[in-house]
């Protein structure tokens, strides 16, 4: 199947095509390359590579940036995404769009699922949100696959900021009362591969986008902390001695605000057997043994009066 994936060089994008290229063969396209925010640029790009499917991971997901910039988080989340499906329409394509667990208010105490209403407390949660339904209602073979608290191999995250500062030595101060799931990109992208061998499909991939439900939720099992998150990603990478501090959100200044509660359930995937996500645990600790072997250490999101920010999808 012919896959184009917008934001391709990004940290999910990368994954998703190593990923879905064994079985695939997959366009990755940058900012570069293609600028959501027009509609001709997007039409004359999707209308030469002619995609069976358009997996749309590109978005402006600087949280903070969204609030100060409201303007340009609904160009490129919600315009953009609506120019990426309405692409696809055109040349009878399927579109999988990439969306975040800030459509959410963060108030509900259990997990959300696919099924719940959606109460976005930020610009970015709201841009997100209206790039979801302009998208369904763009392109008849739309999909939205809901996903947080993402970190991966390829790019800027969370474990590896918080790493880097303690082995710089600096103060340690990460938020204790924000839950949610943290979530490996390499296995959000296997989930999706999964999903694209159709339904029970265990082993090739068949011909063309099998039938997809309208919503999935893919993350990694189980839930925690900011804290939590962090303690485990400083004992798994053998930073055990390194003091830290767990603070409530109150005391992480930041122009937007972000659920207190966003885990997400996959109902959708429980519905159709397929809800085998590992562990978040499980997770981070073969990302910090690649990041070993490796030797990662790439500069990751800001640091704020010592208190470090997270990423988000």
């Amino acid at each position: 199947m012919r896959i184009l994936i917008t934001g391709g060089r990004g940290m999910l994008g990368t994954d998703l095509c190593e990923i879905l290229g064994w079985e695939h063969d997959c366009t990755p396209v940058g900012t570069a390359e293609m600028d959501v925010t027009s509609l001709a640029a997007v039409t004359e790009r999707v209308h030469a590579e002619r995609p069976e499917l358009i997996l749309h991971s590109a978005a402006y997901t600087d949280v903070d940036g969204c609030e100060r910039d409201p303007d340009r988080a609904f160009r490129v989340n919600a315009l953009g995404t609506w120019h990426v499906a309405s692409a696809a329409a055109s040349i009878g394509a399927a579109v999988i769009v990439i969306s975040t667990d800030f459509v959410f208010d963060g108030q509900q105490q259990a997990p959300y699922t696919e099924f719940d209403a959606t109460r976005p407390i930020s610009e970015y949660g709201a841009s997100k949100r209206a790039g979801e339904q302009l998208a369904a209602g763009a392109c008849p073979r739309c999909t939205i696959v809901r996903t947080q608290w993402l970190y991966g191999i390829h790019g800027r995250c969370f474990p590896d900021t918080l790493l880097r500062a303690a082995a710089a030595g600096r103060p340690l101060r990460v938020v204790s009362d924000q839950i949610g799931a943290p979530t490996f990109t390499r296995d959000v992208a296997g989930k999706i591969a999964h999903l694209l061998r159709g339904p029970g499909a265990r082993g090739e991939a068949g011909a063309g986008v099998p039938p997809l439900l309208p919503i999935y939720h893919i993350n990694n099992s189980g839930a925690c902390s900011w804290y939590d998150f962090a303690v485990a990603i400083l004992r798994g990478a053998g930073f055990d001695h390194v003091p830290i501090e767990p603070i409530p959100a109150a005391e992480w200044p930041s122009p937007a605000p972000r659920p207190a509660y966003s885990v997400l359930r996959r109902r959708a995937l429980e519905l159709v057997g397929a809800d085998d996500l590992r562990p978040w645990q499980d997770a981070l600790a073969e990302f910090l043994q690649e990041r070993q072997a490796r030797g990662a250490g790439r500069d990751g999101f800001v640091r704020a009066g010592g208190t470090l920010l997270a990423s988000r999808v």
